[in-house]
């Protein structure tokens, strides 16, 4: 709302400059007559439309800043979503400067607590300079100029006829101090008028020009703002001097001697109306604010989100910290996402490392990357649910050639070492490629691949275009997509969409209970299956051969996670989850430059741990209770090739031996034909099917992805 009542009188940058308060430049009347036709148009004018009440101006004050609330009220992201103008929140007269108050009183209305809409006393004055063509602080009121404020059609340029208008801002400058009370007239003003360019109300000038709150305005901050309410556009020399002239005014009253420093003040006054404090956006959550609070008139000014301000500060800090220490290993970018299990509730969304970033605006959480390992979970556990393997099974890992339409396709380990043969358990837990490649055989690429689109994985080609290398995550994905399929093997399989995420919300988004059921949820995995990749991926033991005994990955609680790392070390992933929450980290460059040296275990998981171990302390993680029907067994293997142990299998998948070939038997006794099979399926009988699945098997994408890390 830049057009204003007739403030004072118009001077330099000021619409309608050359006039007095209104009147006409070249009417001139004498002052009598002019009082006497104020007094006969206040008693004869029509009553205007209804004034509006203080309290409906004040809940119907809209700033061009919307907040974003976590679940508990505490702000995290303050963001502008109205271009036309920058106004701040209302702010009550309690909570602006006294001297404030103060000055804009000696400039614009010196009589405001004795006159009752209209001063009698200016409006001679005003009339006398008109008469001779001077300029003159007019006799525009602060009611006067409210009521203008408060209905277009009073304001400036409104009416062809000044008088007729000055006199209907009259009448309802009174009507107004019948309805209002002076406090309120004068918080209202302050928080409506017009200052500087598009700043509109005390705290968007407190903020902007001063980078402060208008309570902590001092006395020459609160000078220049009163002068720019009647000339908002005059150059910084003039500003400076009508603010000297009314510090040199509110002197006496506030105890001063010496006179004000003009030239210290036109310094200050340059270098302040040149200054711009107050971002568009600020705060700890950019760019969920982005995506929640939208933009327009639409955009709501408060919202209240699933977000848990301790948590998402945690997040950032966390992030950042990380980054620092990996300095010179040539990695800038990074994003967390924090999912509550049961209700799908963001928790935590951090989509960049700020300022360490040269794609601040990038949001990490949406941009898609390439997962790496973190498909691997998904995979076994599909070929679990499928019976082709137990948790149990045997697969080789040692080279293999994979014959393609694009050549041979030969995955490797990230420390192109092989380990011979070993169980699922080994080859998930501690993110072996060659077996994956194996597993990926048995199941497809085309089946693997309606497995993950099931899992809200939103690939853009199909299976035959990644082949084989899908297994190690060749295709890409975002973190948030990532992070909502790990929270489906925390929920035993079932797929329930992430909440809050539309880009209009409502205005409160009401948190649903702990384990409430959701219409829009489907069983997309075997919850045996997912309990046994759970089990897998929360065993320190089995992944020791890669991760070491003693990993950043052990937490105090119960917890399940998988790291990875795209090629040429491009995104690097911890995702994992307890009893209540799924984290989900990548570290990475938004251009998709490489990292050095920065793997599973030294780029996303720190960061992962520590949230983990926050959110573990706030509430005890349980491990999962198995589903009906799993059965729990004791397992060895031929020539010892892991130590025997208890295992979980799927009803009617059961036993107690397992082997590679006849010769681990021959040593002890063969009793696990079935697994012998099992086992040999991911080396003989991918044989045959190799052929089959070179004619969809895209040669390009599989060469591209040699190597993993875990």
């Amino acid at each position: 709302m830049h057009a204003n009542g007739d403030r004072g009188a118009s001077t330099d940058g000021e619409a309608g400059a050359g006039t007095t308060a209104g009147w006409p430049k070249g009417g001139r009347r004498p002052a009598g007559i002019l009082i006497a036709t104020l007094l006969a148009g206040l008693l004869l004018a029509h009553p205007a439309q209804a004034l509006p009440t203080f309290e409906a101006v004040r809940t119907g004050h809209l700033p061009s800043e919307s907040l974003l609330l976590d679940r508990h009220g505490e702000i995290i992201h303050r963001l502008r979503t109205r271009p036309a103008e920058r106004r701040g929140r209302w702010t009550r007269l309690e909570e602006m400067s006294a001297v404030l108050h103060q000055a804009l009183l000696l400039s614009e209305d010196r009589r405001f607590h004795q006159h009752a809409g209209i001063d009698w006393q200016a409006i001679p004055a005003a009339a006398w300079a008109n008469l001779w063509n001077r300029q003159s602080r007019g006799a525009s009121t602060l009611s006067m100029q409210l009521v203008a404020l408060l209905d277009p059609s009073l304001q400036r340029g409104s009416q062809p006829r000044p008088l007729a208008r000055k006199l209907a801002q009259a009448g309802a400058a009174r009507r107004l101090e019948q309805g209002w009370q002076k406090h309120q007239i004068l918080e209202a003003y302050l928080n409506l008028v017009p200052f500087r360019g598009e700043l509109v109300g005390i705290d968007a000038l407190a903020r902007t020009l001063f980078g402060r709150a208008p309570h902590a305005l001092d006395a020459r901050e609160a000078a220049l703002a009163a002068v720019l309410v009647r000339a908002p556009n005059a150059p910084a020399e003039r500003v400076a001097a009508r603010a000297c002239a009314l510090l040199a005014r509110m002197q006496p009253a506030a105890g001063a001697t010496p006179a004000p420093d003009c030239l210290a003040i036109e310094i200050f006054a340059r270098s302040v109306l040149r200054q711009r404090h107050w971002p568009a956006s600020e705060g700890m959550a950019p760019h969920l604010a982005r995506r929640l609070l939208g933009h327009g008139d639409a955009a709501p000014a408060s919202l209240r989100s699933s977000i848990d301000a301790r948590l998402q500060r945690l997040a950032r800090d966390s992030l950042r910290r990380q980054l620092r220490e990996l300095a010179g290993r040539q990695v800038e970018d990074g994003a967390v996402l924090v999912l509550d299990n049961a209700s799908g509730e963001v928790r935590a969304w951090v989509g960049s490392s700020g300022a360490l970033s040269r794609a601040a605006e990038v949001d990490g959480v949406t941009a898609l990357r390439q997962p790496g390992s973190t498909l691997k979970p998904f995979l076994y556990a599909q070929a679990i649910a499928e019976r082709r393997l137990t948790a149990a099974s045997l697969l080789d890992d040692s080279p293999a050639q994979i014959a393609t339409s694009g050549g041979l396709y030969m995955p490797q380990n990230h420390d192109r070492r092989f380990k011979g043969w070993v169980s699922v358990r080994t080859a998930l837990a501690a993110s072996l490629n060659v077996p994956a490649v194996r597993t990926l055989e048995m199941v497809s690429p085309e089946a693997f691949h309606r497995q993950l689109q099931q899992l809200g994985l939103k690939l853009p080609h199909g299976g035959g275009h990644y082949g084989y290398s899908l297994a190690l995550g060749s295709a890409d994905t975002s973190l948030l997509q990532l992070a909502n399929a790990y929270r489906t093997l925390a929920n035993g399989g079932r797929h329930c969409p992430v909440r809050g995420l539309a880009p209009t919300p409502p205005p409160t988004m009401p948190a649903t209970p702990t384990g409430g059921a959701h219409d829009d949820c489907r069983q997309v995995l075997d919850p045996g299956a997912a309990f046994i990749i759970a089990d897998i991926l929360s065993d320190r033991h089995a992944r020791a051969p890669t991760f070491g005994s003693d990993s950043v990955l052990d937490t105090r609680r119960w917890s399940a996670v998988k790291t990875g790392t795209s090629k040429d070390m491009r995104d690097n992933w911890a995702v994992g989850w307890d009893a209540r929450h799924t984290v989900a980290v990548w570290v990475g460059n938004a251009d998709g430059q490489p990292m050095h040296d920065v793997v599973g275990t030294s780029g996303a998981a720190p960061i992962w741990a520590t949230l983990m171990r926050h959110l573990q302390a706030q509430a005890p993680s349980v491990a999962p209770t198995a589903p009906a029907g799993l059965q729990r067994q004791r397992v060895s293997f031929g020539q010892q090739r892991e130590a025997a142990r208890d295992e979980w299998f799927l009803p009617g998948t059961a036993q107690s031996r397992f082997a590679a070939d006849a010769a681990d038997d021959a040593q002890q006794g063969a009793d696990a034909p079935l697994a012998a099979a099992e086992a040999r399926t991911g080396a003989a009988a991918a044989e045959a099917s190799i052929a089959a699945e070179a004619s969809i098997a895209a040669g390009a994408a599989l060469a591209q992805a040699r190597i993993v890390r875990p």
